[in-house]
């Protein structure tokens, strides 16, 4: 999406070419296919550290908490780099692409011997080297990096490609959202059923592969639907906004507010926005006044 000045400098936002039932495919496959990959991954990583790499369970769990935990505060730095610096589509991509190397580690170190310690003989277990560990680490934050930039981005980046302003673009929104969550559900299914058994009681490395190509499908779809995207330019953050309301408000905490805000300022909607505006509400009217 591209924007232009006006000959008397104002903003001027060119006509956006919608084409959600179009591009809805390439979004559907990306997310489909990614949750195949890191869901089946994911989720049996337990007895992956425990049994290849002779992890203690407690120190297992440790670190399944931990890199759980930082996926989950990492969707916070990923939006907040979309919205602001790199739009979503970017951010996307390279987090599909980092999602991609993660799993390729990951499915090394379970593929390469030297890249795990030996199998447990008579109770007697060899802890994991310094470098393997590293590398296992390694995959580990490439998949923290491609969490953090799916989860807060691919369905907004979906919705995007549909107009919120027609009767048309409403509805493709709608048959988006059921299409999301089917296709979500039935990855999950696949995930926590076929691949986990694959894993468990075929070999641990053939159960690692084929997520991992699942994930290179997931990049392939994502960049092939390139050219009829709607990509949405970065303006800012949600959460920059909230702080600069709080502090305009404290600091106009005086301020008079008019009968009528609707009148006022308080309607500005910027031309770079393709969002539609919320309707004044009565609630929360102390952050009227900034």
């Amino acid at each position: 999406m591209a924007e232009g000045m006006g000959n008397n400098g104002e903003e001027k936002a060119e006509e956006i070419n919608y084409r959600g039932v179009k591009a809805m495919p390439f979004v559907i496959g990306n997310e489909t296919f990614e949750k195949l990959g890191t869901v089946g991954a994911s989720s049996n990583l337990l007895v992956y550290l425990t049994t290849i790499f002779n992890m203690k369970s407690i120190t297992a769990t440790n670190l399944i908490n931990v890199f759980h935990g930082t996926c989950n505060f990492g969707t916070l730095a990923g939006a907040f780099l979309s919205d602001t610096y790199f739009g979503r589509y970017k951010v996307l991509g390279v987090a599909s692409i980092s999602s991609f190397l993660g799993m390729l580690v990951l499915t090394l170190s379970a593929a390469v011997k030297t890249l795990h310690p030996p199998h447990c003989i008579d109770a007697l277990c060899v802890r994991p080297t310094p470098w393997q560990m590293a590398f296992l680490l390694a995959g580990f934050t490439f998949m923290i990096i491609g969490a953090s930039g799916i989860r807060p981005c691919n369905l907004a980046f979906g919705v995007d490609q549909f107009n919120p302003n027609t009767e048309s673009g409403k509805k493709g929104i709608t048959s988006f959202f059921n299409w999301y969550y089917f296709t979500f559900t039935f990855a999950m299914m696949v995930s926590l059923t076929i691949i986990v058994y694959v894993q468990a009681s075929i070999s641990w490395s053939i159960g690692l592969a084929i997520p991992t190509f699942f994930i290179f499908v997931s990049c392939v779809m994502f960049f092939v639907g390139t050219r009829i995207y709607v990509i949405v330019q970065p303006s800012d953050s949600p959460l920059t906004n909230i702080i600069q309301v709080l502090v305009a408000t404290i600091k106009k905490w005086k301020l008079i507010v008019p009968k009528d805000p609707t009148v006022s300022l308080f309607n500005h909607v910027s031309a770079k926005s393709i969002n539609s505006k919320l309707s004044y509400s009565n609630q929360l009217r102390y952050v009227s006044k900034s």
